[in-house]
């Protein structure tokens, strides 16, 4: 305990925990606490006004960053037909039909995307209560229901995130890796922003972003200024 008790002392000293900064103040300290033995992932947090228990205040979609995320998705593709060969021959990591939706009832979830053909749906439809809570289950809106399964497996592999609010109302990704060059970790940044401020539901009123935060794996929640944050992004 001793341990982490320096550890988070150290990285105190560096932020005031009171203050909002300016996105590229925040990069750079969020870049500088990340001290761990491994290379940290760089997440966003952003609590957003809107009501999720109300479907037109439902808040998901997808973006690609530019930079990617640092890590390579391994993508699951169920289907019927001919495609799977094509999803194979596109990078899909799995590939099957409904002994695909078996396996995941028996236990199996060694992947961390879902695309689909929408042939497929009549036997994922039972997955829900599986891929629906870990944010994985297929759907035309972000992309991952689709006959494009080339594209949809490429751009996913090529770094292109689903975000979707919680039912906190909060949106939580990651953006990139700690050995990211600040210059990326802002491309990454604005696109992700970008996609949050288009993906605004047309029944929110009042202020849309209400908090933005970023943290490193094991780093400290550094808060951004989001009226700073949108000006950057804008310029």
């Amino acid at each position: 305990m001793s341990k982490q008790g320096k550890r988070y002392a150290e990285m105190a000293k560096k932020v005031d925990l009171q203050r909002a900064y300016s996105l590229e103040e925040a990069i750079a300290l969020v870049k500088e606490n990340a001290k761990a033995k491994f290379d940290e992932s760089i997440e966003v947090h952003l609590r957003l006004g809107v009501d999720p228990r109300h479907a037109d205040q439902q808040v998901r979609s997808t973006v690609a960053l530019p930079h990617g995320t640092g890590k390579t998705k391994r993508v699951l593709v169920i289907t019927t037909g001919e495609m799977g060969e094509e999803a194979k021959e596109a990078g899909a990591d799995f590939v099957g039909g409904e002994d695909m939706v078996q396996k995941i009832q028996g236990g199996w979830l060694d992947f961390e995307s879902v695309v689909a053909t929408p042939d497929a749906m009549k036997f994922i439809g039972r997955l829900g209560k599986i891929l629906g809570p870990r944010g994985l289950m297929p759907s035309a809106k972000a992309g991952t229901v689709t006959t494009d399964i080339v594209n949809a497996v490429k751009e996913i592999k090529a770094g292109k995130v689903e975000f979707r609010v919680d039912k906190f109302g909060i949106v939580h990704n990651a953006v990139g890796k700690a050995s990211f060059s600040k210059e990326d970790l802002f491309a990454n940044l604005k696109a992700f922003y970008s996609a949050i401020l288009k993906a605004r539901p047309a029944a929110v009123k009042g202020t849309y972003v209400k908090s933005f935060s970023l943290s490193s794996t094991m780093g400290l929640g550094i808060k951004v200024d989001p009226a700073v944050a949108h000006k950057e992004i804008s310029d």
